[in-house]
């Protein structure tokens, strides 16, 4: 089974780059391996739905800001162990959750990966809205612990 491997977020923001980063190394780390399939968006929602299109395995990589963890922190989880913080809401088509757009999709017999097939390595950050090409120290510290921890996800898939 082929794994898509995304980094999500803004190389120019700060740490929203982080997605990048870590995927940019996988990419390097898999570039043997035909059944790994690496990329980088900047975009959610409708758009990150329509770049799933055929896949069944997917592993986002992303920062996130929970105020609930040190900054680097590394976590994972799949995006069915999340809510759908928008759910009884309408939203728009431009910024919807990945819950919702993959729902919209499924309901046009696109297909998706399920829920518990897209997995989310995501690390604490806090610097997302600074223009800046460099990450923070500590999440730049955080990167190689990313890395492994996609590399073990692709393992076992």
């Amino acid at each position: 089974m082929k794994t898509l491997v995304i980094g999500l977020g803004n190389p120019i923001l700060g740490d929203d780059g982080v997605g990048w980063r870590v995927v940019e190394e996988i990419a390097r780390q898999t570039a043997n391996k035909p059944e790994v399939e690496v990329d980088c968006v900047s975009l959610g929602g409708l758009s990150l739905m329509e770049r799933l299109t055929g896949c069944e395995c997917v592993i986002l990589v992303d920062s996130i800001f929970t105020g609930e963890k040190p900054i680097g922190t590394v976590s994972q989880f799949a995006l069915s162990d999340i809510p759908d913080l928008t759910a009884g809401h309408s939203a728009s088509a431009h910024d919807t959750s990945l819950h919702n757009a993959l729902n919209l999709g499924r309901g046009m017999d696109i297909p998706l990966p399920r829920d518990e097939d897209v997995l989310i390595v995501a690390i604490e950050a806090e610097n997302v809205y600074d223009f800046s090409e460099i990450l923070s120290p500590a999440v730049e510290a955080a990167v190689p612990q990313a890395v492994g921890a996609v590399l073990r996800l692709i393992q076992l898939k």
